[in-house]
């Protein structure tokens, strides 16, 4: 155990003395969170939204195969009332939910107007605004279109989880998962790649201590430091862009901490197949920025991607976690609403831990 702590605290020792791998390590988040969480906008198209509709009448039937029609929306469920509108929300079923009154018909015909209640996930603001202005846009066309008197549809809208419509709601997540994937894989690869590129890790292998604890104790030091990023995110999260923890504080830290066990492991396997730390760089920081900032659904939405870049996107464990972050810490509901993203992380922490650990024995030997 003292070998352990002596290498530990070896480790540390080289992270201290570099000044560039302190600016990347709490400089770089810091930057990202403040700029990605006030300057970035979204935009949207394809929806999966529910339909409550309980007079089902001519006119509710006319309005619902319009939004079939559109190429921005598909109705996924038709539910029985609205009791059920939360809990599809909470599973991640729809995006939005119609909801149309009570004798919808006859109050077209009696009063010349009706209406709609449009409740949609305010986790993604920017991406609910543009929901919320195409689905405003068919209610106004199949009202005037209709083939009887035009009607007219007074929309109600409600934006669960985010009612001021704060773009921060959304990228906090997203930015909590680049910068622990960028931050704990980049630094992971580059200190074992360093001691490979100057000889020292044969030294390192020569002493009494196993491979494995060797590998460990090279990445105990950046694992506490992201711990120490992961808090620096979430007090500028909460006293700065003021994007409260909706749900359970311990939920979100230990999926939190899956998901740096699961960037450690890939800045493990990256080590094994890069030998020099400008290799190592580009890969873990180039290599990783783009399949997370695109296909992770940090900026653009998932089910709007083509079926191909969808199960591309299930590789990418940013998506997992930014998943489960916004579930947890702004829909506020519990693990049993996660726990696919946390199973997901689960294996995919086992399985890089285990490839990484093995390529990287058969190199050193």
């Amino acid at each position: 155990m003292k070998q352990f702590l002596s290498f530990v605290r070896k480790e540390f020792y080289h992270i201290f003395r570099d000044k560039r791998t302190i600016l990347i390590l709490f400089a770089m988040p810091v930057v990202q969170i403040l700029l990605f969480g006030f300057a970035i906008t979204n935009e949207v198209k394809n929806t999966p939204i529910a339909i409550v509709d309980p007079s089902k009448d001519v006119e509710t039937q006319e309005i619902i195969r319009h939004f079939e029609a559109s190429k921005y929306f598909y109705v996924v469920d038709e539910l029985q009332n609205i009791r059920q509108v939360d809990d599809a929300f909470k599973k991640g079923r729809i995006s939005l939910a119609v909801i149309f009154s009570e004798n919808f018909g006859t109050n077209t015909k009696r009063n010349g107007e009706a209406s709609v209640q449009l409740i949609t996930d305010g986790t993604e603001p920017n991406q609910a605004s543009m929901i919320v202005n195409y689905a405003t846009g068919i209610l106004k066309q199949t009202s005037v279109s209709a083939s009887k008197p035009p009607f007219v549809i007074m929309p109600t809208i409600h934006m669960l989880y985010n009612p001021q419509g704060k773009s921060s709601y959304n990228f906090v997540p997203g930015v909590m998962g680049m910068v622990l994937m960028l931050i704990c894989a980049m630094m992971t690869a580059i200190s074992i790649v360093r001691e490979k590129e100057t000889g020292t890790m044969e030294v390192l292998l020569a002493s009494p201590m196993k491979p494995i604890f060797i590998i460990l104790a090279k990445a105990v030091p950046y694992f506490i430091l992201s711990v120490g990023n992961l808090a620096s995110i979430l007090l500028l999260s909460v006293f700065v862009l003021q994007v409260p923890v909706a749900g359970s504080l311990f939920w979100l830290a230990f999926i939190s901490l899956i998901f740096i066990f699961v960037a450690l492991a890939l800045g493990l396997l990256i080590s094994t197949v890069v030998e020099s730390q400008m290799a190592a760089m580009l890969v873990s920081g180039m290599g990783l920025m783009m399949p997370v900032m695109i296909l992770s659904g940090m900026m653009f939405p998932i089910e709007s991607m083509p079926n191909v870049l969808q199960w591309i996107s299930a590789l990418v464990p940013a998506r997992w976690y930014i998943s489960a972050v916004r579930k947890i810490m702004i829909q506020g509901v519990g693990i049993e609403n996660a726990w696919l993203e946390l199973t997901v992380l689960f294996v995919m922490a086992f399985f890089l831990i285990l490839l990484s650990l093995k390529k990287f024995k058969v190199r050193l030997n």
